[in-house]
């Protein structure tokens, strides 16, 4: 079975026709409706998605088998999935969200410094969001050349240069 990747999820009723807010999580938000159906994250269900406009963090849309309001409020929060090789490859430069995800990070000098917890998307660069060793607090660390120079994806590892001051 291919692996899913999260692609959006349902956030609810858009109207009382049916039609649902679509948070879309792809690097071009409309591309969601490229990808052919989406399923739920056990495969259980699959939806076709029509992007009837754009909305206020997302979109409205109308997805198979749902025709009142009711059955889109039903589906709040449903996460959307498609299979990994329906995705398009990437530059050398650029990865997944789910890539990175649980990779162990070191500095330059071979310090462990923790695992990949998540990747957040905030405008300007994404930051990946660290679990360090016998720290309760994570760590926040910009997602750019100059602070993250290799991510090595066959070996599980990123090595990063942060900032003097960011980690103790």
């Amino acid at each position: 079975m291919s692996e899913l990747i999260c692609v959006g999820a349902l956030a609810g009723a858009f109207g009382v026709h049916g039609e649902v807010r679509l948070k879309s999580f792809t690097a071009k938000p409309e591309a969601i409706q490229d990808y052919g159906a989406l399923t739920s994250e056990d495969g259980a269900r699959s939806f076709e998605i029509v992007l009837t406009r754009k909305i206020k963090n997302g979109f409205a849309a109308e997805i198979s088998g749902v025709t009142t309001k009711e059955e889109a409020d039903a589906l709040k929060g449903l996460r959307l999935f498609v299979d990994r090789d329906k995705l398009p490859s990437l530059p050398d430069d650029e990865f997944y969200h789910t890539d990175l995800i649980g990779l162990e990070v070191f500095d330059t000098g071979g310090t462990a410094l923790g695992t990949v917890k998540a990747v957040h998307t905030h405008g300007a660069s994404d930051l990946l969001e660290l679990t360090a060793p016998g720290q309760s607090q994570t760590i926040l660390l910009p997602f750019t050349l100059a602070v993250i120079p290799t991510v090595d994806l066959e070996a599980g590892r990123i090595v990063a240069d942060p900032p003097e001051g960011l980690i103790d």
